[in-house]
Parts: structure tokens; C-alpha cells; sequence
């Protein structure tokens, strides 16, 4: 009996005979695949060149501080030679562009190329903007602030995750939040209770996903076209209301209590950890527990399997007995819930007042979080977590005077949110009933 062996090759005929009488099977490449790694390699290249580009003005040493100035444990500030780290980070990247577009890369070989690159951007980034500068770069309150800005990110991209499992479309994640703030700012002024405030969040979020349920099951709109005329209701609607009733009176609707960081006992005293994890105010450590919360009741329970099959594939579900439309519209409900959540960090969990707009498009980059994490609550944050860390440097590079425009920084985010999503997702594919409306 001859072997039978299996060998990557992009070059060759799907299967053949050796001289020896062995038969090779042997795997192509997609042509999806295929684009996806010239894109990602190319886009390795560019980078590198940039960050070629950025030795030019690179001069003296950057420093690191592992601690801020106000924490009990001091732990010592680090520093790296700037120009020749920014030259091996370029280095690395164009290294990585060149290997991804050479060849196909076997088993794990593409994720450990893509971390590396990832590695070389932020460390070849963050050291050319420290270098020479008189204040260092503070990674506590980098890593402090990533966790704190995600937290909304991460409650929107679980809205989204729900709603989309069940087959529905929500490109109105921003709107939810945005009424979610609202009431949380309305609420929690005239009762001065950060726990009613965040209870109307979600009971407004919740109201405003039934509104999406209605329309996208009941009445069969296209799922994106509802979502963006919900976006315009929650910004017409909490835009009108602030101008006519919060503004002129400001101080008993505007001035809602914040949350305070709670401190986990022992635990926060772990020096750089402590103040960076343990410290957090109750809706960051809530976003933790949803996150475990939705993978549960996604992966462990019958009614998160109902969910995930009426994604798929709704006339089998129905066949078997389950009720298509109930199921839609118990997620839809339940992604509200995060939502609310979401929404109430912008104000009680955060600087206590309402603004116009204050979500500033989180609810889209929320949406960019689910599709990134292939529709899963752990990936999904992680991905939240990426989002807030770039947030949070642009931030940070401001304090340093680094000799890029403000307007610039400002915008990173939204640059690596585009980046993210044409270049480095590749192939995913959504539950296939997603956004398709189901006749019984």
C-alpha cells in the first residue's frame, strides 16, 4: 500500500505520485488568503518605511516610567536609545512585509510574524516620540487609561455580539449608547444615585433595542438602513432635549455624581499592577464580568445556543420547535442591557455631565470590535482593548510635545480602526442569517 503524506505548496498540482509510489497531497491557497497576506505584507512594508522615515528625526534617549508620580511604590524609569530602537523596529517591519509577501507561512508562523510587527510599530512609535523629550513616556497611566477607555468599547462590541448571533444587524450601537448617557446624566442629577442612573441607562438602551427589534423583525427593514436612522433619532432626539431642557438648567440635570476608582483590598497594592488593574472605578470591573458573562450564555447555555442556530440558520431552528422571532427579540433586548451600561461610562462612570454627540463614533468603532473579533466576546474585547490603548497614547503623546499635529493624534484611533479592518481581519465570516430578515 503506498503512503499517503500531505505538504504545503503553493507552486504545485493539488496532488501527485512520487517516483517512490507515494501519493502527496498537497494544499493550495485561496485566492482570499492570497490577498490578504500581499495586503498584510504590504502593509508591513509601508510601516517599516515610515518608520524609516521617522529615524530621520529621532535623536537622544526615550524614557519609560513604570510608575507615576503619586503611586507609593516607585519603580525605576528605563530609557532606550532612540535612533538605533526606531531603526530595528523599522528593520523588523520591513523584515515581516517581506517574509509575509514571499511565501505562505505554515501553522502559527503568520501570528507570530504579525505579533512581532505589532511589537515593532508600538515600541519604534513610542520610542521616536519620546526620544529627546524632557518628561518620560508613563506606561502605568498608559496601560491604566487603555483599560478605562475600553470599557465602553467593550460593553458596545457585547450589544453588537448579541444581536448579531441572532441574526440581527445592529449598526445602531452608538445610538443606544448615546440615550444611554442621556438618562444617565438626567437620572443620576436629579436623584444624585449613580446606581439609578445607570438602572435608566439601560432601561433607555433597552427601549431604544426595542425599537430596532420591532422594525428589523415585525416590520422587515433592512437592518443598516434602521440602524442608521436610529443613530440620527438618538442624536436629533438627545441633541433637542439637552438645548431645551438641560442647558437652560444645567445645574439640576447636568451635574450628575461620578464613580469613584474602588481599590480591590491586596490586590491593588501589587506595585505597576495594582494602580493599573485593581484600581478601577465598578463599571471597568463590570465589563470584565460581562465579557465572561456573554461568552457563558453564548457557549454554555441552551438559550445561547437557540441563538447562535437562529443566526445560522433560522428555518432548521424553527423546524425543530423554537420560536425564531421570540429568540430575536430576548437577544436584541439583552444586548441592550450593555448598551445601557456602555452609555452611563460616558457620564456617571466618567466626568458626570452630558455634551451633544459625547459618544464621538465608540459605537462604530464598537461595531469594528465585533467583526475584528469574528463575533466572539473574548475576541472582541481584545480588540476593544487595542482600541483603547491607541486612544490612550494619542493622549499621552500630547503631554510629551511630540512634533506631530494634535489634529493628528486625535485621529489615530479612527486611522488604526480603518487600518485594522481593510488590512489585518483577513477572511471572517458573519452567522449566515445575519442581517437577513426571516418570513415564517
Amino acid at each position: 500500500m503506498s503512503a499517503v503524506t500531505s505538504t504545503p505548496d503553493t507552486n504545485t498540482p493539488a496532488e501527485g505520485l512520487t517516483e517512490t509510489g507515494e501519493v502527496v497531497l498537497r494544499t493550495t491557497e485561496s485566492h482570499e488568503a492570497r490577498t490578504h497576506r500581499y495586503s498584510l505584507g504590504g502593509l508591513f512594508a509601508v510601516l517599516g518605511v515610515l518608520m524609516v522615515w521617522l529615524s530621520t528625526s529621532t535623536t537622544g534617549t526615550a524614557q519609560f516610567a513604570l510608575s507615576n508620580a503619586f503611586d507609593e511604590v516607585q519603580l525605576p524609569t528605563f530609557s532606550l536609545p532612540g535612533l538605533p530602537v526606531v531603526i530595528a523596529c523599522a528593520v523588523v517591519l520591513l523584515a515581516a512585509g517581506a517574509v509575509m509577501i514571499a511565501r505562505r507561512l505554515p501553522g502559527a508562523w503568520p501570528a507570530l510574524v504579525g505579533t512581532l510587527a505589532g511589537l515593532a510599530v508600538v515600541i519604534g512609535f513610542l520610542t521616536w516620540a519620546a526620544a529627546g523629550r524632557g518628561l518620560p513616556f508613563q506606561i502605568s497611566n498608559q496601560m491604566a487609561g487603555t483599560i478605562m477607555l475600553a470599557t465602553p468599547l467593550v460593553f458596545g462590541a457585547l450589544c453588537g455580539i448579541m444581536c448579531e448571533r441572532a441574526g440581527i444587524v445592529n449598526v445602531a450601537i452608538e445610538g443606544q449608547m448615546l440615550v444611554a448617557a442621556f438618562t444617565a446624566a438626567v437620572v443620576g442629577s436629579t436623584t444624585q444615585s449613580i446606581t439609578a442612573a445607570i438602572f435608566g441607562a439601560v432601561l433607555a438602551a433597552i427601549m431604544m433595542s426595542a425599537v430596532l427589534a420591532l422594525f428589523a423583525i415585525k416590520y422587515l427593514v433592512n437592518h443598516v438602513v434602521l440602524g442608521v436612522v436610529i443613530n440620527l433619532l438618538a442624536s436629533g432626539l438627545t441633541g433637542f432635549l439637552f438645548d431645551q431642557l438641560v442647558r437652560p438648567r444645567s445645574s439640576e440635570f447636568n451635574a450628575a455624581p461620578t464613580m469613584k476608582a474602588v481599590a480591590i483590598p491586596g490586590l491593588s497594592q501589587i506595585p505597576f499592577l495594582g494602580p493599573v488593574l485593581f484600581t478601577q472605578t465598578v463599571l471597568v470591573y463590570m465589563a470584565i464580568v460581562a465579557v465572561v458573562v456573554a461568552w457563558f450564555v453564548l457557549f454554555k447555555t441552551s438559550w445561547g445556543l437557540r441563538i447562535r442556530s437562529v443566526g445560522e440558520h433560522p428555518k432548521a431552528a424553527d423546524t425543530v420547535g423554537i420560536n425564531v422571532h421570540g429568540i430575536q427579540w430576548s437577544a436584541v433586548l439583552f444586548s441592550g442591557v450593555f448598551a445601557g451600561l456602555g452609555g452611563a461610562f460616558f457620564t456617571v462612570g466618567s466626568i458626570g455631565a452630558f455634551n451633544k454627540d459625547i459618544t464621538v463614533g465608540n459605537g462604530f468603532i464598537a461595531l469594528a470590535a465585533v467583526i475584528m473579533g469574528r463575533w466572539h466576546p473574548v475576541l472582541a474585547a481584545i480588540i476593544a482593548l487595542f482600541f483603547g490603548f491607541v486612544t490612550q497614547m494619542a493622549t499621552q503623546l500630547q503631554t510629551l510635545s511630540t512634533p506631530m499635529p494634535s489634529q493628528f493624534l486625535l485621529m489615530l484611533p479612527y486611522i488604526a480602526t480603518i487600518i485594522a479592518v481593510a488590512g489585518l481581519v483577513g477572511r471572517v465570516r458573519a452567522p449566515a442569517h445575519d442581517g437577513i430578515a426571516y418570513v415564517k
